[in-house]
């Protein structure tokens, strides 16, 4: 089986509805719009949200809460992820963000606890955890926050 082989299903591509072509075609006429009436007029194009004058959602549910403009983002990287390095290895964030194992949407990278580490490393990431770097300086490595 390859791909010029592949066929539709019957029925899964229908003919798009031509509108407005006299009244034999079953869509004449008013051309599905019905009578009348603001949806009926031409260019009316609905706004987003509009419930027809009744009070729309987005209004009617509370609104809770606060999400702060200037804060920021750490990207989550576990002890483990960090065995694909080789022993002696200074990690920093290009390295990390070279390898894949954050991606730059994020402003930093916080080292959490998370598996285990073999190797000797150092660090040079926005923050880590307690039981990460006691994990990080028992192998001998070191941990430095930028």
């Amino acid at each position: 089986m390859d791909l010029s082989s592949l066929k539709n299903t019957p029925g899964a591509r229908k003919p798009r509805k031509r509108v407005g072509r006299g009244i034999g075609s079953g869509m004449g006429k008013t051309s599905t719009r019905g009578h009348k009436g603001q949806n009926a007029r031409k260019g009316h194009k609905g706004k987003l949200g509009f419930e027809g004058g009744q009070m729309p959602l987005i209004r009617r549910l509370p609104k809770r809460g606060f999400t702060n403009p200037t804060r920021v983002v750490y990207a989550p990287v576990n002890v483990c992820e960090l065995e694909i390095f080789e022993p002696g290895t200074v990690v920093d964030l290009d390295i990390l963000r070279a390898v894949g194992l954050f991606k730059s949407k994020f402003d930093g990278v916080k080292i959490l606890g998370s598996g285990d580490l073999t190797k000797k490393l150092t660090l040079k990431v926005n923050g880590v955890s307690e039981t990460a770097k006691a994990k990080i300086e028992a192998l001998g490595g070191s941990v430095e926050i930028v």
